[in-house]
């Protein structure tokens, strides 16, 4: 008998183990499987190269929005959009792409990445980001600098200059000084609404350790996935982090696998949400993975990871990601996310709340 996966509580098991269990069962060979509905799927037409941005989940609810506030979101998001779609345009790679994507939003003070940074319970700005090339699998990841104007870049220095995936705080940041990289003061990062967020948080603060889940902490990240002229995916995140974090606490953006992943094979990904949930769970692989060993879309595997899977555990969030053929995907379970897209022969594509549609052609 064949295990019902949809249905099932197998849904909960990790996609590999799934096939595997279905080749257990049906004494078929899951390499076989996925290469079969690899080859299905090549024949589907989607964008000759594509980039799809998000500014974080959890968006600022419409009673509070002003129109010139989401005028500016909307310009932000179009000129991150701009800079990615400039060096798919002219033949760049994927990986420049989505570098170029992420530095706007890292400068823009809108977002929690970058200039704009939250703050920790110490009162300082703590970066996270991790970048991954879906042509060869390196990756690189940078966690707790404090001096680096673009951490995107600095984690692209460490996959692409080093041996290693991941560096921390003081070590990065040594790492980077062998490199013409802008360092800033740490002066650069603040904002007064950020400044004044870690005040509210502070006052709120109780003796439950509980304070991590409460919603008010789940501050955005930005990030880009990309496929370029020549088929190849990659995928970039970067943040700051939680409000009034402690603890040296490290969210998903910057562990490869969960907030940040690119194959080939499949699809790239970037994620924002509840970044412990995201760990647990490896949605950025397993997104892929769904992808590999079961068949499914780009869509399906996404929304089965943020609108079930997460969305049963509590888990607020989203992701975005594009397909190895062009096909991409933005779900959410929140009430909104930054995000849009700028496809081969489209227009580009903004949107902030959840009933604002994908923008699909």
């Amino acid at each position: 008998m064949i295990p019902d996966v949809k249905n099932s509580s197998l849904r909960w098991i990790p996609a590999c183990l799934i096939a595997l269990t279905v080749a257990l069962a049906t004494g078929c060979d899951p390499a076989d499987d996925a290469e079969a509905n690899a080859s299905n799927e090549a024949d589907l037409s989607g964008a000759e190269y594509g980039l799809v941005i998000h500014g974080g989940a959890g968006t600022i609810v419409r009673d509070n929005m002003t129109e010139e506030m989401e005028e500016a979101f909307h310009a932000a998001l179009a000129a991150s959009l701009e800079a990615g779609n400039a060096v798919l345009e002219e033949g760049g790679s994927a990986l420049d792409a989505v570098i170029a994507a992420v530095e706007v939003m890292e400068d823009d003070s809108l977002f929690n990445a970058g200039r704009g940074a939250v703050f920790t319970a110490e009162g300082t700005n703590e970066l996270d980001a991790g970048i991954m090339d879906g042509a060869t699998l390196n990756a690189g990841a940078v966690t707790g600098v404090r001096e680096i104007r673009n951490p995107i870049q600095l984690a692209r220095l460490v996959m692409d200059e080093s041996p290693h995936v991941f560096m921390a705080g003081e070590g990065a940041e040594v790492f980077a000084e062998q490199f013409d990289l802008e360092r800033v003061d740490p002066e650069w990062f603040y904002t007064e609404r950020r400044w004044e967020a870690l005040e509210r948080a502070r006052e709120d603060e109780s003796f439950d350790l509980s304070w991590w889940e409460q919603e008010g902490r789940m501050l955005g990240t930005v990030g880009a996935v990309a496929r370029d002229r020549d088929g190849n995916l990659a995928a970039a995140t970067s943040t700051g982090g939680m409000t009034n974090k402690r603890f040296g606490r490290v969210g998903d953006v910057p562990v490869i696998g969960a907030g940040t992943y690119a194959s080939n094979e499949s699809c790239a990904v970037s994620t924002t949400g509840h970044g412990e949930y995201f760990i647990r769970n490896v949605v950025a692989r397993d997104v892929c993975a769904r992808m590999e060993y079961l068949g499914e879309s780009v869509q399906e595997a996404a929304d089965a990871l943020i609108l079930e899977r997460l969305a049963d555990q509590g888990a607020n969030g989203g992701l975005v990601a594009i397909d190895r053929n062009g096909h991409i995907a933005m779900p959410m379970n929140t009430p909104g996310m930054y995000r849009g897209h700028f496809l081969a022969g489209g227009e580009p594509f903004t949107a902030i709340y959840s009933d604002e549609g994908d923008g699909s052609r």
